[in-house]
């Protein structure tokens, strides 16, 4: 009895990865045929960008698309899109993600879908432009969910579409971004089992997939320490308490707390000042200043010890200089986490995906992401995708943020496999 149990189980086997096999070249063909529609959904969303939580037209657009798919629909905070699609077979909840804002920079290059467009910021105008790449995320969803929704009589459970605003933060007094979305419920009803996305990068060559398990991008904090002294005529400094020498003191101390109080070989830290206001005129010392920075790390401890660090050294140099000071830190982003075990084991799913020659696995970022919040609910697996132009040099790729950000949208059609992969295979991982 024994020889007819182990064909069938190797028949079952076979079985099993013949179908897997089938699903991903299906998967993979669809979303070649796919890629001439993402161009051109990335370019609109590009030409008409929008900060966050200001989202509406995107909305709109994102809505129509997944209704004219047959996806059931709904909104959330404020300007999020959710799209829920059922497949035919029995399985888990498995949410995709995408951001949708873009960011108040002035885009300077002369291609023919630049942005023009204006959107206010802080009560000014300001030009606006996807540079970070939010547009082609929406994008490669968008296209996921045309390649899902078509396969959906074979989809093992349920896809849930998020597409969520306010990445980059909400406006001041305004709540947003992932947080709200699990805020209001987004990772439930149905609940996910897992939830997976995906980031272009302006360094890494088109095509390509980058990984790390656990502790991959660093929480964001920011911190304000205003310092309070004495105003006097510039020419009479010794009259004065003066703020501008206190803060110089009080910041090139803090630059120690990275360089000589942390174990940098337990993970990264960064401390930034990047900011500083005070004073009206040449020769007036002024009574107040304010400056500003982040903090980012990967460790709670270390983060909870700078905090500390950072009040007590603000503190100790303001006193010394008879100046008052208060120091304000805000906790916004928390580490994203990947889960070890999946992530370990979603690794040959996005070979399968893309090539094995273009999966590798990467290091510590230390910018920051909400989809860490996402984390916080289920497993979590953030990925980076490449959007450099094969042949370029990263050392002189464009960095996010800038001006001059700018990426290929040429294999867009690559994170559409590996949206679609990951459906179909996690129920087997």
């Amino acid at each position: 009895m024994r020889i007819p149990v182990v064909f069938l189980a190797l028949f079952l086997l076979c079985t099993h990865l013949c179908e897997a096999q089938r699903f991903t070249t299906t998967i993979n063909e669809k979303a070649a045929a796919v890629q001439p529609q993402l161009v051109e959904w990335r370019r609109h969303i590009h030409q008409n960008p929008e900060l966050s939580n200001r989202e509406f037209k995107t909305q709109q657009y994102i809505l129509a698309h997944l209704k004219r798919l047959g996806i059931k629909t709904s909104t959330m905070a404020k300007t999020g899109v959710v799209g829920i699609l059922e497949g035919g077979k029995p399985g888990p909840v498995i949410a995709l993600r995408a951001d949708m804002d873009a960011l108040p920079v002035l885009e300077r290059n002369e291609l023919p879908y630049k942005s023009v467009a204006k959107g206010e910021y802080l009560g000014k105008e300001v030009p606006v432009m996807h540079a970070c790449g939010h547009d082609t995320h929406v994008a490669i969803l968008m296209g996921a969910a045309a390649v899902l929704a078509s396969m959906k009589k074979d989809i093992p459970g349920t896809v849930k579409f998020i597409f969520q605003p306010a990445e980059e933060g909400a406006p001041p007094g305004e709540e947003g971004g992932a947080e709200l979305m699990v805020k209001e419920g987004v990772m439930e009803h149905p609940k996910v089992d897992a939830v997976f996305g995906l980031h272009i990068e302006s360094w890494i060559e088109e095509g390509k997939v980058y990984y790390k398990a656990g502790p991959f991008m660093a929480a964001s904090d920011w911190f304000t320490v205003k310092v309070k002294g004495k105003q006097s005529h510039g020419a009479q400094p010794w009259l004065s308490v003066d703020p501008i020498a206190t803060a110089a003191q009080i910041i090139n101390s803090l630059q120690q707390i990275v360089s000589r109080q942390q174990d940098l070989t337990k993970a990264p830290v960064v401390l930034t000042v990047g900011k500083i206001n005070a004073g009206v005129r040449n020769n007036i010392i002024p009574e107040e200043l304010e400056f500003g920075g982040t903090i980012r790390t990967f460790d709670t401890a270390m983060q909870a010890d700078i905090h500390r660090r950072l009040k007590h050294i603000a503190e100790s140099v303001a006193a010394a200089n008879n100046a008052t000071v208060t120091v304000e830190i805000s906790k916004n982003t928390p580490v994203t986490f990947n889960d070890v075990a999946l992530t370990r084991k979603i690794i040959p799913v996005l070979e399968k995906a893309v090539g094995k020659e273009n999966v590798q696995e990467t290091k510590w970022v230390t910018g920051a992401e909400d989809f860490s919040f996402y984390g916080m609910k289920a497993p979590a697996v953030f990925l980076y995708y490449g959007g450099m132009p094969k042949g370029n040099d990263p050392a002189k790729a464009p960095p996010h943020h800038t001006p001059d950000f700018i990426v290929s949208d040429a294999l867009l059609s690559n994170g559409v496999k590996v949206f679609c992969n990951l459906v179909f295979e996690y129920g087997n991982l």
